[in-house]
């Protein structure tokens, strides 16, 4: 029997040794200059390709910013062409022309696919006719494309309309080429 414990004993030491161990301590390894050999060279990525979760990350939010900046300049550009057709009229006349309903129809879309835009309808005169007349003449030009764009089911709350009568002609020359050019309304993005 103590033979049996003395067995049991000594398997226990040879499983687990009784003490701590020893650490083992790395020596420094002194290397040659001549001994270093270069790196392989580094290939760019290929476009559009991306490695591991940070690039990607990086890249999601990059092309998140491009998209947006992409949009606003797209709206920017749309919203000058829209301020910058104009409509005309013919003399002393504030009836919409069929060459002015298609530009209304078109702004009339553009204004149902942005419904955050308030648009001003800014009415003018040539220089013909007394202050006052031109003042309520551009009034019911203006008047006219709003009423126009309503029908096409614009909300009425998003326009606003101003007359400017004869005072702020784009071309100031008298004849009729300037006069013509004169007699418009101007549509104005007030907010978006």
């Amino acid at each position: 029997m103590k033979r049996g414990i003395l067995v049991l004993v000594l398997s226990l030491m040879v499983v687990f040794p009784l003490g701590c161990a020893k650490k083992m301590v790395e020596k420094p390894v002194s290397v040659q200059p001549e001994q270093i050999q270069p790196l392989e060279e580094v290939k760019p990525l290929e476009e559009g390709k991306v490695v591991g979760m940070k690039e990607e990350a990086i890249t999601e939010e990059e092309l998140a910013r491009q998209q947006k900046i992409q949009i606003e300049e797209t709206l920017k550009e749309e919203m000058a062409k829209f301020e910058n057709e104009d409509i005309h009229f013919d003399f002393d006349k504030y009836y919409i022309r069929p060459d002015a309903a298609e530009i209304l129809k078109k702004k009339a879309q553009w204004l149902k696919e942005h419904p955050e835009v308030h648009l001003l309808i800014e009415g003018h005169c040539d220089e013909r006719g007394t202050e006052e007349y031109n003042l309520a003449l551009g009034e019911r030009r203006a008047n006219s494309a709003k009423e126009f764009l309503v029908s096409l089911g614009i909300d009425p709350k998003r326009i606003s309309i101003i007359s400017y009568g004869e005072e702020r002609p784009v071309d100031p020359r008298s004849c009729e080429e300037a006069w013509a050019k004169n007699r418009r309304d101007h549509f104005v993005i007030i907010s978006y």
